[in-house]
Formats: C-alpha cells, structure tokens, sequence
C-alpha cells in the first residue's frame, strides 16, 4: 500500500468537504446509539489467524517481486487453504519482465451469477515483514475462506489475493488486481462490487496516534487510532459500497469510520481497489489507515508483534457478517 502526504486542497473545498463530512458524522452517531453486537454464526478464530500471520512473515526471504520463488511458496500457501474450504480455486498467472507472477482465487456461492470481489495483496514492499501491509489483509481471505463454507449466499464471492500491488509495480499494469480487474471487464463478468483489504491490525489508544491527510480531520475523528476506516468515493459510490458500509457498521463488532473520499485527498486510492474503480467497479478499501497510524509502514519493524489480533478479528467478523447479509 502507497500514501502521500503532500496533498494541500484548496480553502473552498476543504470547506464544504468538512462541511459535509460534519453532517454526515452526527447523522452517523445518532444512527450508532443503542446498536446491538451481532454474534457470528462462524467467528474468527484468534489461534487460525495468528497461524496464517506467522506463516506469512515467518519465510527465508522476503515477499517481495525480486524473490518470486517465494512468491509462489506463498501463492502456494494461499491455494492450499483456499482449497481446504472453497467451492472452486485457482491461479491467475501472468508474465512480467519474464517472470510468471500469480493471483489465486477461491470461489463461494458459485451457483450465483453476480459476484462480490474480496481481495488483499500478498507481496510486500522491499526487505521487510509486511506483517501488518498486508499479512493482516491476505490472513482475513484466508480466515473468510473458513467462514464462508457452507454458507448460503446470495451473490458469488470471490476471495483474490493479489501480487504485486507494492513499488515498482504500483500504479502499473501489472498490478495483480489491475490483471484480474481488466478481466472482470473484458470478460463483462457481472461485479455488485469489491472490497480491499488493506492493513487492518494496527490499533493505538493512546492520545495523538492517530494522523490525517488533512489536519482538520482530526476534530471530527478524534486522534486515537482505536477505528477501522472504509474509505469510499466521495459521490457516485453505487448501492453495493452504501449496503457494505451499513451492514459492517450494523454488525457492531469494532468501531468504525466512513471516510466519503473527494478527490484531491491523497492516499485514497492508494490499494488495490484503484484498478476496479479504473474499470467502473464500485469499491472500497477497508483500513486502519497505513502510514497515518502505523508508523511502521514500509519498515522492518512492521512485524507480528506490533499488531493488535484481537481487534484484527473483529474487522474478519464484520466482514463476514457484511457479505452474509447482502440481499
């Protein structure tokens, strides 16, 4: 995952953007009062998700594009418990500089014919861990697969876990999720939607650990890093990022922030969710914000035992609950 923060919008819009946003918070905070915890028909499992994030960190070499051997141990890792759980899995292979690089798919609900996207990318950036960008977001796919067998669902879901989302290949064609989007589109596969999961264990109590692209924010969010953020389009985000939103907010499993994203704030299209927004896929990511909270983004810190696997769990929770309930 990529951010800048070097974005200085215009007096104006920040404005009537804060404007907004301040209506958007208090009708939200009313909606919030006295909503019920939903319990899972199939919770996350702490000790599952703390396997899937050793062995995703714990590898000889890094995961990144330079060491696709590794690469493909993961890929391999990801198909294997795919498999375990879904109604069909595979690879989506493809060719850069050479090298054959894979995304692997896991199917559920195939019986359907429209489809939601699910993904997270499993490389990371240079010489690090990447335990929280994005061992965090590849081990919710994995957990989800679990969750999702024998489940009935009412639309097909798609698990993708992506290659190559991180620099040089960032905002490139070969992006594992630009391959597997452009797909979609030539295909004319019916989408409802996607949803990326970008960076989801990393949580702070404390005063002052949580940052914004935009200062003023923080009047209205608060500054602890204690939330899970959807980040959506500001305007023409389509019905299956409102119903998302609703029913992961209705589940009640972790506080939770919508962030309506206009364009001249930086970062927001800083995941894999950019290419189905590319092809005119409704998306949104779901974050603990990067580098705005995790100040061991793109390090070798970012590594297990900074995370917060509790919390972790309960984004997976919501998200199952989200996609269970879509009518």
């Amino acid at each position: 995952m990529r951010f800048k923060n070097n974005i200085k919008p215009t007096k104006k819009k920040l404005i009537l953007f804060v404007g907004f946003l301040c209506i958007a918070i208090f009708l939200w905070a009313v909606k919030e009062k006295n909503r019920p915890i939903q319990k899972s028909p199939v919770p996350a499992n702490i000790e599952q998700v703390k396997k899937h994030l050793t062995a995703l960190t714990q590898t000889p070499k890094f995961r990144n594009h330079k060491n696709v051997d590794q690469l493909n141990e993961i890929g391999e890792y990801i198909h294997q418990n795919f498999k375990t759980y879904a109604d069909s899995t595979g690879f989506q292979e493809y060719q850069v500089d050479g090298q054959v690089y894979k995304n692997v798919i896991c199917s559920f609900g195939t019986e359907n014919s429209k489809r939601i996207i699910i993904g997270a990318h499993y490389d990371v950036c240079g010489d690090q861990q990447g335990a929280d960008d994005n061992a965090t977001g590849v081990t919710a796919l994995l957990e989800l697969a679990r969750m999702f067998k024998g489940q009935k669902l009412n639309y097909r879901v798609d698990l993708v876990a992506y290659t190559l989302e991180e620099p040089p290949h960032f905002r490139t064609e070969n992006m594992g999720s630009f391959i597997h989007a452009k797909y979609l589109k030539d295909n004319k596969i019916d989408v409802y939607g996607m949803a990326s999961v970008e960076m989801i264990g990393y949580f702070k109590d404390e005063k002052g650990s949580q940052d914004f692209p935009v200062g003023i924010l923080s009047w209205i969010y608060g500054d602890k890093g204690d939330f899970i953020t959807l980040v959506k389009k500001f305007s023409g985000a389509g019905p299956f990022v409102g119903n998302f939103v609703d029913h992961f907010k209705d589940s009640n499993q972790i506080k939770t922030a919508t962030f309506p994203a206009p364009k001249f704030v930086g970062g927001v299209d800083y995941s894999d969710h950019l290419n189905y927004w590319k092809f005119d896929f409704p998306a949104l990511m779901i974050t603990d914000t990067s580098f705005f909270r995790n100040k061991n983004y793109h390090q070798s810190t970012d590594t297990l035992e900074t995370l917060d696997i509790k919390r972790m769990t309960k984004v997976i929770d919501a998200i199952f609950l989200s996609i269970i309930h879509f009518k």
